[in-house]
């Protein structure tokens, strides 16, 4: 009966313990407004030479980091590559590199919150072009369909959007982006919480009828952002992704709000 007791009592000393951490968390993220913590892994999870090659060829993202977060990136995108089933449409061709590059959109969009793996959705869809969509009607370059959690792209304009890096155009962001909200406003975790509230900042910024009309004025956003505020902050996150100096310049109040919402800064000071 003596172990039975000891067992009890680790199991009390250990929720215990959850507890306080967890309050300690909750208590930081409220008053910092980021998680306590982003990068634990006590095991990490490694890539292919191959794989790693490729990434030091041609993911700028990853270049720039320090080889500490090099390993975290790695971890991270082995783990996406592992959690989410890539489907070819069309006779497209699911390679390694197709993966490496769709992962990287979605680990450098979540790279400063501590929860980067997300149920919204399971499986990524890749058409070679651009592809008609049974529940619209209508051609898409992507998609985001939370009810049959999955992602689509066209592989044409997804790889546009990570080649030509200066444009405002980012197909992988912008959906990885709807899909995050989507998943900020279920869940409770930190990071997801603080992604959303900074949306809903976002979201009233834009109820100011003297916030829209400078934003229309300006033409800095392309006419595709006004559709709703869903695509308002997709569209903003690739400006922050792409040319963060001009989105800072332009709108710094913009600026901070998306650094806010990925606890990331795309600009060094």
């Amino acid at each position: 009966m003596k172990h039975i007791y000891i067992f009890k009592l680790i199991t009390f000393l250990v929720g215990g313990a959850s507890v306080i951490v967890n309050s300690i968390d909750i208590g930081y993220a409220y008053f910092f407004n980021k998680p306590l913590f982003v990068h634990f892994y006590p095991i990490k999870k490694r890539l292919s030479r191959q794989q790693k090659d490729f990434l030091k060829e041609n993911i700028s993202f990853y270049k720039d980091l320090s080889d500490k977060h090099k390993s975290y990136f790695e971890h991270r995108l082995a783990i996406f590559m592992r959690e989410y089933d890539f489907i070819g449409r069309e006779n497209f061709d699911i390679t390694p590199e197709v993966k490496v590059l769709i992962a990287c959109s979605y680990v450098k969009l979540t790279f400063g919150m501590r929860r980067h793996v997300t149920s919204v959705f399971n499986k990524i869809v890749i058409y070679p072009g651009t592809f008609y969509s049974m529940i619209t009607k209508q051609y898409h370059k992507g998609e985001f369909n939370p009810g049959f959690k999955m992602i689509v792209f066209s592989w044409e304009d997804f790889l546009l959007g990570d080649v030509i890096t200066n444009d405002n155009l980012n197909l992988g962001i912008h959906e990885f982006t709807h899909a995050l909200t989507f998943h900020g406003k279920k869940s409770k975790d930190i990071s997801a919480s603080i992604f959303f509230k900074a949306y809903k900042q976002i979201s009233i910024f834009l109820d100011d009828e003297k916030n829209l009309t400078k934003i229309k004025k300006s033409n800095y956003f392309r006419e595709y952002a006004l559709t709703n505020k869903l695509e308002f902050v997709a569209v903003i996150m690739e400006h922050f992704f792409e040319i963060p100096q001009d989105l800072q310049q332009q709108f710094p109040l913009l600026y901070n709000k998306i650094e806010r919402m990925l606890n990331y800064k795309s600009i060094s000071n």
